[in-house]
């Protein structure tokens, strides 16, 4: 009886074992996505060369608009995003340890309404209130839109590391602060890079609202085409968008691949 109550854990630990630790990609399947979303643009630019563009058409699709807008588009991302993980994740590896259980749900409920709050609204009292436009408004309301994905995911990836393990190196004489660095944070770090993977993306497409706040990005042509309504504006700049979007998420995945620590 015995045997088979063995095999069964067996099998049950490799379960665990691949769904905590999935292949990394090959080669070909890293290729994959830059390929279509490259077919993608070239199918854009196909068709926009083979319409007669008018003259507000062709002021908003030209390579220079579509550029400068990519390049404010990108700009937003990365610096707000990179600003949320200086926030988020010291504040997620602080309200994990015992002393701030007390302010946790406080604190987690405050930046939840902040986040339930629509975007647009925060940027709207940023201008009204404070007088605050351009591109440092933005940053804040992207900002305080994508922080809850990066601050829970490192506190569950933090809570969920095995406490035999932290034992462990107490046992070899590991400081708190060594146990923190060298075994809770890297085990987490698959966890937190989802978290940053998704507010990567959310930033992308949120993006698109800071042109009401004199910002830039890809919105201004979305704008453009809404306020002449040209249709073909507003497609294009949304695809742009979408397609920049696809492609943040293909990059940071093979940084999540790249960044997880060997056996997770």
């Amino acid at each position: 009886m015995s045997a088979p109550a063995t095999a069964a854990s067996t099998t049950d630990a490799e379960v665990v074992q691949t769904q905590s630790a999935p292949p990394r990609r090959s080669w070909p399947g890293y290729l994959t996505m830059p390929l279509i979303l490259g077919l993608v643009c070239l199918g854009m630019f196909l068709y926009v060369q083979s319409r007669e563009l008018d003259s507000i058409e062709a002021r908003s699709l030209n390579a220079r608009t579509i550029l400068t807008a990519l390049q404010g588009h990108v700009m937003l991302t990365a610096v707000s995003t990179l600003v949320t993980l200086v926030i988020s994740v010291p504040l997620g590896v602080l309200l994990t340890r015992s002393f701030t259980r007390v302010i946790r749900p406080y604190i987690i409920g405050v930046l939840t309404v902040l986040q339930a709050v629509p975007t647009i609204a925060i940027l709207v009292l940023l201008a009204v209130a404070f007088l605050f436009l351009g591109f440092q408004a933005a940053i804040v309301g992207l900002v305080l839109y994508a922080i809850i994905p990066v601050l829970l995911n490192t506190m569950v990836g933090l809570e969920q590391v095995d406490e035999n393990v932290m034992e462990a190196g107490r046992g070899m004489g590991f400081s708190r602060w060594q146990v923190l660095t060298k075994l809770e944070v890297p085990l987490a770090v698959p966890v937190i890079l989802a978290g940053v993977r998704t507010a990567l993306v959310i930033n992308v497409g949120t993006a698109t609202l800071v042109t009401y706040i004199d910002a830039g990005g890809l919105g201004d042509i979305i704008v453009a085409g809404l306020s002449t309504n040209r249709i073909l504006v507003q497609l294009i700049g949304a695809a742009l968008t979408a397609v920049l979007a696809l492609l943040v998420d293909y990059i940071a995945g093979i940084a999540e691949d790249l960044l997880r620590p060997k056996g997770l």
